[in-house]
């Protein structure tokens, strides 16, 4: 039998499993990913699931499974079964489903912490960065950034210089799979029962820092391209692994894209170490853009703050502006749709 409190399963989680109110279900948690195909760790084994019919065509694709979530699932035989509900989230990162406005899409759940991994070569971009930092805020998931690949680590110190206005908001590590005593420091930021997920691009070694931490290789991992210094998306799915009987791990993709899942432009001012010039501009309403006595702009027209980290913020509260704007009409259609079925129950139709 597993023991499911090395997954992070609790009294919590147990209570929660009493309101759902489904007895002679197994409870287990997403190991695995896969489009509709799950791999889920129960206290019988493993098994790979899918969605019954009421997930799959009564839910809609953000509240399918994602990994790490927990599930109440019906066992076919004693390696398959079939998904019939999920437990009411926590602790979950989203971030804009691609080639949409207003979708959004679960990356991971129940975690604790994030290790935003950006590594000292072609890749190390502080826009992504601060995307990245910001929506972990924004799901109350406590965030370290992780400069992995330090052994390169260029002799300029530029990308600190471009990291000042984020060192409040998150404590900053260098690892190198090359230097042991960095993996250390890495492993001593997760605590006993934790769930860590890894983000970044492509190519900036998580699968490769996941493989050290664990002490041996349980990710496929794979060379940066000779030709475009790009990483090449060794992880095509979201994936869980246990380290030791200490901590959850979580890998992720590499994202060439993060939208912001974010609805208040407001959120960004603390982030991005604005909010003490924005408590200090002449309107409560102040949009930081036009305004006389806007205290942000006299900020940076005085060099207090960065140029490019205002026009960062701009370029995100634009983006998050149109996000919120398509979410307010998508739940508006949802709602509409909602009264033209109840409008046609009342008639005796079908559905």
């Amino acid at each position: 039998m597993i023991d499911l409190q090395l997954y992070g399963w609790n009294e919590v989680l147990f209570q929660l499993k009493q309101k759902i109110g489904l007895p002679g279900l197994l409870h287990g948690r997403v190991m695995i990913t896969h489009k509709t195909c799950y791999r889920i760790v129960s206290e019988n084994g493993f098994y790979t699931c899918e969605l019954s019919g009421n997930i799959l065509y009564g839910k809609n694709s953000s509240e399918y499974p994602c990994t790490g979530d927990w599930v109440l699932f019906n066992p076919i035989d004693n390696e398959k079964g079939i998904i019939i509900d999920v437990f009411p989230r926590k602790g979950v990162l989203y971030r804009r489903k691609s080639g949409t406005l207003a979708d959004k899409q679960p990356i991971a759940s129940y975690v604790d912490k994030a290790f935003i991994v950006e590594s000292f070569d072609s890749n190390f971009n502080v826009r992504k960065i601060e995307r990245f930092m910001i929506q972990t805020l924004e799901s109350n998931i406590y965030p370290v950034l992780v400069l992995n690949k330090s052994d390169l680590e260029p002799g300029d110190k530029n990308e600190y210089r471009q990291l000042e206005h984020l060192k409040h908001q998150m404590p900053i590590l260098k690892t190198s799979i090359h230097q042991p005593v960095s993996i250390q420091r890495l492993r001593e930021c997760i605590a006993r029962n934790e769930t860590v997920v890894f983000v970044g691009s492509s190519g900036v070694g998580k699968s490769s820092l996941i493989n050290r931490l664990c002490n041996k290789s349980v990710l496929s991992t794979s060379e940066i391209s000779s030709s475009t210094q790009k990483g090449r998306h060794t992880s095509t799915r979201r994936e869980m692994v246990l380290l030791d009987d200490w901590g959850v791990l979580i890998d992720t993709p590499g994202f060439r894209e993060f939208g912001l899942a974010i609805q208040d432009s407001d959120s960004l001012l603390e982030p991005m170490n604005i909010s003490d010039f924005a408590k200090e501009c002449r309107f409560s309403n102040c949009s930081h853009t036009v305004e006389a006595g806007c205290a942000v702009l006299e900020a940076v027209n005085k060099g207090l703050l960065d140029k490019e980290v205002y026009n960062s913020y701009l370029k995100l509260r634009r983006e998050i502006s149109h996000y919120s704007a398509s979410e307010h009409e998508k739940r508006k259609k949802d709602k509409n749709l909602s009264k033209m079925v109840d409008e046609a129950k009342k008639y005796g139709t079908k559905f």
